[in-house]
Parts: structure tokens; sequence; C-alpha cells
């Protein structure tokens, strides 16, 4: 990832971590993943970027997948690559 999105995207992690909660255009839920599974939408000159965290107490976050994004909709191996990590984590 770019630097500008990394450095965004510290900086969303921070307020999460602090308690904030994100909501659109930066943050929307992906109830596909599982309950509490949002994905941060940052954006730069070189394309749009998504970072999938759950947030699984009011101030743990789980950082489960990054990527560039490449179509509309977000990639069938994406969500599931994020549906395996989140399941490595809850156990």
């Amino acid at each position: 990832m770019p630097r500008s999105i990394r450095e965004d995207l510290a900086d969303a992690l921070a307020r999460l971590d602090e308690g904030h909660t994100l909501s659109m255009p930066l943050s929307r839920p992906m109830t596909a993943i599982g309950a509490g599974v949002h994905e941060l939408r940052l954006k730069d000159r070189s394309g749009a970027y998504r970072t999938i965290y759950a947030l699984r107490t009011a101030r743990t976050v789980y950082v489960v997948h990054g990527f560039k994004k490449t179509a509309r909709a977000t990639p069938r191996k994406n969500i599931e690559l994020a549906q395996r990590r989140l399941k490595e984590i809850e156990r």
C-alpha cells in the first residue's frame, strides 16, 4: 500500500483502538463475512484500498485482510480469505 494509504490506515486504526466508531464513507459493515466485521475504505491517486477488520470487544480490533480494490464488488477470494483468517483468530 502507498505511504498515504498506510498513514490514513494507521490513523483510522488508532481511532478504533481509542473506542471511536467509524462510519460511512470511511468504514462499512461486512455482514457477509461475519458479525462485527467492517471494511475501511481508503483512496488515493493510485486507487482504492480496503482493509477488513473485526471488532471483538470495545477496544480489540483485529485486522484480517488488506488489498487494493480492482473491481466494483469485493472479489469472492478476498471475502473467503478474510473468513478463514477470522476463524483462525477465534480459535
